[in-house]
């Protein structure tokens, strides 16, 4: 009679997915019971593994098509301006349809939408170098610009559905270590891309762009291997009866009410497009920088780049094993105004010590070492909030929210490019680094006093 009162053990939940909330949820990553969250824990992860090797293939096949197009478009047209609305092309669909391209990630298969793009992305890319078999097409700079617009623009939607779905294969206290190898690998592909976009361009002109096909090929691959929850969608009759446009502009306000009714999904929201502003900056002011303030050549740029692209890379590792022993409020908030300090310092001290004959020398050295600091706290500046906004958004509105952070990202960045020249040229660059420096530190001060109350409450997790 006791044996048969006994009671059933409930079935364990899977140690990857959790059940959803709701019909209109996707499955959440559960916790890791090891209570791990370092690189090992999140590599140990299949579907994150072949999401991140993905990544990889995608992001370097990416910044050696950005670096690329603009040696081809040069070669092509033979003049600057052409360069210049290559890279509009390049860069005006992520401001024109990231938001489009989120409410699209948070209403489809985001797995489909990763895997889909990633092929067309490839096939987009191999009429570039086809195009150049054909006479007609071979010195045509036009039909570079429109095959460049398509392909960022397909592009777009692929963000929104990666950032969107990583929360649903990593569980909640190893997304800092997961977010960290998305930046290490976002900032590995970008040096890479571009050293090895000239090398390649040397030995065929197309050589590149056949690269990237097979890297986005690769990618295509491996997403498509990856257990990705699909996002169930619920029927509603309310919404079938609407206009497409009038379903679409509430989409967009929803998300948009999703991050402004947060003042802590704000404060991330605004950090995470700082940190991307500054190391912009970095790339855009590098060659300006060394040869007015430190009197070098403009080619000798690495100087600042290498230590900040190592900085980075130290500060990623760093966070992915050791990030949840720190408060998100004190990383966040110290960093902002560690980085506007350090700017300012990058701006005065080099140049101080260029007037005094016995320091003289130093002067590379102490610019170096301001710039491993400045790619140190990019990289705590960008991780902890990047987690933020995962762990508090919800699937339902996660992917417009990433898409409208796209979207302010690449208006931002296009600031340096578009505006840095004129400011330099007017005020002196050192004066133009100061000046973002001191923004920075003011940020840093003017939130202070809110953020730990808006990004946590407790003990931080161990």
């Amino acid at each position: 009679m006791g044996e048969h009162l006994r009671r059933v053990p409930r079935p364990k939940l899977s140690r990857t997915m959790a059940m959803p909330q709701d019909r209109g949820q996707a499955p959440i990553a559960a916790e890791d019971e090891t209570g791990h969250t370092g690189f090992r824990s999140v590599l140990g992860n299949r579907d994150f593994r072949l999401v991140w090797f993905a990544q990889v293939a995608a992001q370097l096949a990416d910044k050696f098509l950005m670096f690329s197009l603009i040696i081809l478009a040069y070669r092509l047209s033979h003049g600057s301006t052409p360069v210049a609305v290559t890279l509009l092309a390049y860069t005006v669909p992520a401001v024109a349809i990231a938001p489009l391209a989120g409410v699209f990630a948070d209403r489809h298969d985001r797995k489909l939408i990763m895997v889909s793009t990633n092929f067309l992305r490839a096939a987009l890319i191999a009429l570039i170098p086809v195009a150049g078999l054909v006479p007609g097409l071979r010195s045509d700079y036009l039909h570079l610009l429109v095959i460049t617009f398509a392909f960022a623009a397909v592009g777009q939607l692929f963000s929104p559905a990666e950032a969107a779905a990583i929360p649903t294969i990593v569980s909640r206290r190893a997304l800092i270590a997961a977010n960290s190898m998305v930046l290490g690998t976002m900032v590995i592909t970008l040096v890479l891309g571009g050293a090895l976009a000239p090398i390649a361009s040397r030995a065929d002109i197309y050589a590149p762009y056949w690269t990237a096909v097979v890297l986005f090929g690769v990618a295509g691959v491996l997403t498509s291997m990856a257990r990705i929850p699909r996002r169930l969608a619920r029927r509603d009759p309310a919404l079938e009866r609407r206009h497409p446009f009038h379903q679409l502009a509430l989409d967009l306000k929803a998300g948009a009410g999703a991050l402004g009714s947060s003042p802590g999904l704000l404060l991330a929201f605004a950090e995470l497009s700082l940190a991307v502003l500054v190391m912009f900056m970095m790339f855009t002011l590098a060659p300006a920088y060394v040869s007015q303030v430190l009197g070098i050549e403009d080619q000798d740029s690495y100087v600042i780049l290498v230590p900040a692209t190592v900085g980075a890379l130290l500060s990623a590792a760093t966070l992915g094993q050791l990030g949840r022993r720190f408060r998100p409020s004190h990383l966040l908030v110290g960093a902002l105004v560690a980085t506007g300090l350090t700017l300012v310092l990058l701006a005065i001290v080099p140049a101080g010590l260029r007037q005094v004959p016995a320091a003289h020398e130093y002067t590379r050295w102490v610019s170096a070492g301001f710039s491993l600091l400045l790619g140190l706290e990019f990289g705590v500046l960008m991780i902890p909030a990047l987690s933020y906004l995962m762990e508090n958004t919800s699937d339902g509105v996660r992917g417009r929210i990433f898409s409208l952070l796209f979207m302010v990202v690449n208006g931002v960045t296009a600031l340096p490019v578009l505006l840095t020249a004129a400011l330099s040229d007017w005020f002196g660059i050192n004066h133009v680094i100061a000046g973002l420096g001191l923004v920075l530190v003011g940020a840093g001060a003017a939130v202070v006093r809110y953020a730990r109350r808006f990004f946590e409450s407790g003990a931080p997790p161990r």
